[in-house]
Parts: C-alpha cells; structure tokens; sequence
C-alpha cells in the first residue's frame, strides 16, 4: 500500500508538458510524467472531470508513479490551460461531447499509443469518467482496464426538478443564450470559495489545493456552466442510455461512488454498472463527490479498492 504524503506531494513540479492541435485548431495541453522505475507495470491514463487540470491531481500522480505507472493526462479543451473556447474564459462551454471524445481519440492515437508502456489504464472522474466510457464503447480493445471514480452518468438537478431544467435549456437554444451562463452561475470569484457546506471534500487541506493552483495561475480558473454545455451534457447522458449502449463495453470496469455525492447520481451509476458486462461496483461510505481529493481514511479505500482490481 503506497499512500504519499499529502503535502509533500503537492510539492511536486509540474514541468513535463506539451500542447496538441486538434483538427478544428484548438489546443490540447497534456502532461506524461513516467515512474522512473526499471520494472514498469503499465500506463494509467488520467481524467479528470469538469472545471479541472492536471496540477490539482499531483498527489495522485505521485502515487501511481510509486505504484510503478507512467501517466498520461490532459486538460479537457474550454478548461485548465488548454484552449478555452468563448471570449469569456470563465465561461465552461461545449457544443458538443463529440468534441471532448474526439480531443481523447487523437490523445490516445498521437501521443500515448505510440509511446506508452502496455498495459493501459484508465482512471477517469467525474466527467472524465462519462467521456472515458463513450471512449470504451468505441475503443474497448485499447484499454486493459478502466477505475471510474464517481462517474458522471447522470447528473443531480435539485433543488430543481429534471423536467424544469431539461425546458429551460428548451426555451434558452431558442432564445440564442447557448454562451449565456445558466441561472445561477458565474465568473470564477476566489472569495466565493468557502470549505464549509461543500459538496466535494471533507477534507479542508485538499479542498484548498485547486484554489492554491489557481492563486499561482489565474489562468487556471473556470467559472460556471453555459446552457450549450448543459445541452450537450444531458444529450451525452441521453446516449449513454442508449439500448446496448452498455452492454458493447466489454473493458473490465471498477466504479467507486462516493456515499453522500450532491453532484452526480448514484442511482445512475448502480444501474450502468449493472447492465457492462465486466463491472464491480464500491460504495464510499461517507465520501463526498471528490474521492481522490477526500480524507486520509477515504482515499485508503479507494487505493485499497485500487491496487485489488489493478493486481
């Protein structure tokens, strides 16, 4: 069992960077950064979910590099230090989840597989974990295995009910709004960011590295979610449950979900898992959406949970 120190890990300089054009001229910032050990066990490659970047998730590349994985991961186009796509940088928009897929295919096809050390991993959060099952549906023969921490299969509307928010975004593609913010969001504020009440992490150290990250690079910032985002994340959830949709994705799958998530579904996630044809499903007691980001005593179970389906 390797768990690194938190702080120490954080510590880690984040150097090994490189930009990749995509076909429609946008750029994709993506990091490698290898174990530095004889014996290889493989490659992991590491998706993070919205709003993220690859910095925030230091501690955990430290703990794959000492498990003995190279990694590979990028910053989704719109978001981190990758292209963003409105005027307004802040503003988390997409038109489409074919673009984020596609920005994964040409990932995978121009920079891991011509390099990388077989077997590949995926390990895929939130977001990250939604594109990475579109990926496994088409390209289920690349990957070895695939860790998907608490999946976006579907997400949590409350306090408004689906019906309302699904007209909303009905009356808003009519009315033009598709680079508005939707009700309720905004600009990334520091100030606004607050630990207590969150529904990511109950650990206040973790809680605060993403804002120290963003301290450091304010380029680094993402704010809320646009209606065309929002659209487009509802029409992906509408093909994931798709008939067969799951049942073509033959890649053995781990999904851990986090007890007490407020952003996505767990329902949602016991039910996919219940219709792949190679899924074992772990329940975080306690654990708020964030696992890899949560307490000491939560990311011991998912390393545990980890290491067990890896070995």
């Amino acid at each position: 069992m390797v768990v690194q120190n938190h702080s120490a890990a954080n510590e880690k300089i984040f150097a090994p960077f490189g930009m990749m054009a995509t076909g429609d001229n946008y750029s994709i910032r993506y990091g490698i950064w290898h174990c530095n050990k004889d014996d290889r066990r493989g490659s992991v490659i590491l998706l993070a979910g919205r709003t993220e970047f690859m910095e925030k998730y230091a501690e955990t590349i430290g703990e794959l590099n000492q498990r003995g994985f190279d990694v590979y991961s990028l910053d989704w186009r719109g978001q981190g230090l990758s292209s963003r796509l409105l005027a307004n940088r802040h503003k988390g928009f997409v038109e489409t989840y074919n673009d984020y897929s596609g920005d994964l295919v040409l990932f995978m096809d121009k920079i891991v597989k011509p390099q990388a050390v077989s077997p590949l991993v995926i390990l895929a959060h939130s977001m990250g974990g939604h594109i990475a099952l579109r990926y496994l549906h088409d390209h289920s023969r690349d990957i070895e295995r695939a860790v998907l921490v608490s999946p976006m299969i579907d997400i949590l509307t409350s306090p408004c009910p689906r019906w309302f928010v699904r007209f909303l975004m009905h009356i808003a593609e009519k009315a033009g709004w598709n680079h508005k913010y939707v009700i309720g969001s905004g600009d990334y504020v520091p100030e606004d960011e607050k630990f207590e009440n969150n529904r990511l992490t109950s650990d206040p150290d973790r809680f605060w590295d993403e804002q120290k990250d963003i301290a450091n690079n304010p380029d680094l910032a993402l704010g809320g979610v646009t209606y065309s985002w929002l659209s487009a994340t509802f029409e992906s959830i509408d093909i994931l449950r798709e008939p067969d949709f799951a049942e073509k994705i033959t890649t053995p799958i781990l999904m851990l979900s986090a007890g007490s998530d407020k952003i996505v579904s767990v329902e949602a996630q016991e039910e996919i898992c219940s219709l792949l044809k190679q899924c074992k499903l772990t329940v975080i007691p306690g654990a708020r959406h964030e696992i890899l980001k949560e307490t000491d005593s939560i990311r011991l179970i998912f390393w545990k949970e980890f290491d067990r389906f890896i070995n």
